[in-house]
């Protein structure tokens, strides 16, 4: 058993100060208030979650898909503070994505913070591709779903699609299999897109980007979900996919309905996505705009300075909303009783001071994280 004193808390409550916090087993056991003088000018936040992550500390994921490689994508985050994360698949060859899945798989029995997987494509619309490979797009069949998710075995746990271009049994299957579904890379109108969140699409990838946009005659995806009372969607707060003062604009709209991803890669010279980082930004060869270079906490802070967003709110984005859309709530992503024990320790500028995982803290690079 283990004592954390005199802090102050964000939870998905907001702020509370001078709270003091017991664990157990690598659990949260008690929260208690302190009579204590306050003596604490850091935050003590949960572990982020990114549900959307191509790699991290200089492996990408799918271009070098082996266990010691994700166990190092692991450590890096984290280092960074990010306590759970779906690795991320794009559109590619089904030998890649086999292979990925494979080491997934494998991967389960050491697994700390990985989640499991996020399929983003190849079921996408070419017309919205973005930086994915046009010649892996294509449309999916019954059958090969019901392989891809017989294959996976429960390590798949998103995939983002374009459902105008998708039969209505796929959308069927993969939600009944909980598979989280996220429109995205899609070129739907706006009743295209009200309608597949009517029938069970739960979340939207990287709002405004690589979508059908709002046209004051075609009101296209953003709208679609900006008008749902049920739909999430994630963005990449960077200043380089959105601007600043959009994030801000959905914020207000969405509240607690959007969510933080980085989408972030890592320089890659070989395979189909090779990433290059040019003043802040990935992009591919041709220029087009790829992943991001944000870390969980760097997007944080950018809602703060930059998007007028509350320290608290911009918290949840990065932790309690998306914990919410995978149904994960209660044990990690909020500081509550029975939540795993992961902790991000702020400082009053809110730099990273210390991580605590299961209770654990964890021995940091400091160089390396932001």
């Amino acid at each position: 058993m283990s004592f954390l004193s005199n802090f102050n808390l964000i939870t998905s409550d907001g702020l509370k100060e001078n709270q003091n916090i017991t664990i157990n087993n690598g659990l949260i056991a008690e929260i208690t208030s302190s009579y204590s003088i306050p003596n604490s000018t850091s935050y003590l936040v949960p572990g982020f979650i990114d549900l959307q992550i191509y790699g991290a500390g200089g492996k990408l994921f799918s271009a070098q898909p082996s266990l010691e490689n994700m166990i190092h994508i692991e450590d890096e985050l984290l280092n960074q503070g990010t306590t759970g994360f779906l690795i991320c698949l794009a559109t590619n060859t089904p030998e890649v994505f086999d292979q990925c899945i494979d080491v997934i798989k494998t991967h389960r029995k050491y697994s700390r913070n990985c989640l499991g997987l996020h399929l983003e494509g190849p079921f996408i619309n070419p017309k919205k591709r973005g930086a994915h490979v046009s010649e892996y797009i294509r449309k999916a069949s019954l059958d090969e779903i019901k392989k891809l998710v017989d294959f996976a075995d429960g390590t798949v746990k998103m995939i983002t699609l374009a459902p105008e271009l998708q039969d209505d049994k796929v959308i069927e299957y993969l939600l009944d299999h909980d598979i989280i579904i996220s429109l995205g890379h899609s070129d739907a109108t706006f009743d295209e897109a009200t309608r597949a969140y009517n029938n069970g699409i739960q979340t939207t990838t990287h709002l405004f980007n690589a979508m059908s946009p709002i046209l004051h005659r075609q009101p296209g995806i953003p709208t679609a979900v900006f008008n749902h009372n049920k739909a999430m969607a994630s963005i990449i707060a960077d200043g380089h996919h959105v601007d600043f003062e959009v994030v801000k604009l959905a914020q207000k709209l969405m509240n607690h309905r959007l969510f933080l991803i980085t989408d972030a890669v890592t320089e890659c010279q070989e395979g189909p996505y090779r990433h290059h980082l040019i003043n802040g930004k990935f992009v591919m060869p041709d220029g087009t705009l790829s992943g991001s270079a944000l870390t969980m906490l760097q997007a944080i802070k950018n809602c703060v300075d930059y998007c007028e967003i509350d320290l608290p709110t911009a918290i949840n984005m990065a932790t309690y909303y998306p914990a919410k859309l995978i149904q994960k709530e209660s044990s990690i992503g909020s500081i509550a009783l029975g939540a795993q024990a992961n902790f991000v320790i702020l400082d009053k500028n809110l730099a990273l001071e210390k991580v605590f995982f299961r209770g654990e803290e964890i021995k940091r690079d400091k160089a390396s994280a932001i």
